[in-house]
């Protein structure tokens, strides 16, 4: 896994940075509150906190959240961490960073969501709201640029020990066969949060309670989103799910799970990272991407594997 130039972050840089640019928040209590693989989260005292970029890779997130989600994010019906301070490059720091709204809960790949039923309703209730005509000129999302059909087997990663087991499993080999011959989406970009996995969601009370890191915000295909169904709630709440979001054509689901094939396996390797003590790694990661396998594996669609 390719590491870009990083930075390394401390009390003493947080406080010194808020001192240049927003000193009337430099006197509030500071304490990290989440390393992540791209960014860092210093919570600063109640209601707020500083986000900031732990590699290059990641720097320009902090701008386009900054540009788009007080467009996006306004009346969502689940908490969100609104940018309400913008940072500035500077001697201290090379890149942009934010302040932003607190959203409390704990991460989902710290605490998984057990009430699926409710976590379904709320999932589905925000997804709907966010999923709405995107304007020209918002970013697009990654994979619009090589659609899951145009690749013959999962992408950049046909090495990986975790993908030759999926490719062995006649299961998840259905779930990407399927994912893959599915119909590519052609409709109106719509508004996506872009990288709904367990670490950017907060849970509280077993079920979902907010949605952070919009760094990925962007427009495209719903079907990104809808890989959440597998990505963050529990077995069998795929179907209640879909049931209340309501506007998933078959092709869509199709490509989802896909989808959520792809970032269980991303979830793995940084998870694999982290146990071996790299840079950015996430232990906790690890275990949440094995379990969207196992979900993946009794959702798998009723298809024969296509031969060798």
């Amino acid at each position: 896994m390719m590491i870009d130039s990083h930075h390394d972050i401390d009390e003493a840089l947080v406080r010194a940075l808020l001192r240049e640019q927003h000193p009337d928040l430099a006197g509030r209590e500071l304490r990290l509150a989440a390393t992540g693989w791209s960014n860092q989260l210093w919570r600063l005292g109640e209601d707020l906190a500083v986000r900031l970029p732990r590699r290059e890779s990641a720097a320009p997130e902090a701008l386009k959240e900054q540009r788009w989600a007080p467009e996006v994010v306004p009346g969502l019906p689940l908490p969100v961490p609104l940018p309400v301070r913008a940072g500035a490059p500077s001697a201290h720091f090379p890149w942009h960073w934010s302040v932003v709204a607190w959203v409390p809960g704990e991460p989902a790949d710290r605490a998984p969501i057990t009430d699926g039923p409710h976590a379904a309703a709320e999932l589905a209730r925000f997804l709907r709201a966010l999923h709405r005509p995107a304007p020209p000129g918002v970013p697009g999302h990654a994979y619009q640029a090589a659609p899951l059909r145009t690749l013959g087997v999962l992408p950049g990663m046909e090495d990986d020990p975790a993908v030759l087991a999926v490719q062995r499993d006649p299961a998840l080999r259905a779930v990407w066969e399927d994912a893959v011959a599915a119909p590519d989406w052609s409709g109106t970009p719509v508004w996506l949060h872009g990288d709904l996995h367990p670490a950017n969601v907060v849970v509280n009370g077993g079920t979902l309670a907010g949605v952070v890191d919009f760094g990925e915000l962007c427009g495209g295909d719903p079907a990104i989103d809808l890989a959440a169904a597998w990505l963050l709630l529990p077995a069998g709440a795929d179907v209640s799910f879909l049931a209340a979001y309501g506007a998933a054509d078959e092709a869509a689901v199709r490509r989802a799970r896909g989808l959520a094939l792809t970032k269980a396996l991303a979830l793995i390797g940084i998870g694999r990272a982290g146990e071996l003590g790299r840079p950015g790694g996430q232990p906790t990661w690890g275990p949440a991407g094995r379990a969207v396998i196992e979900r993946l594996r009794g959702a798998a669609p009723a298809v024969h594997p296509l031969p060798e």
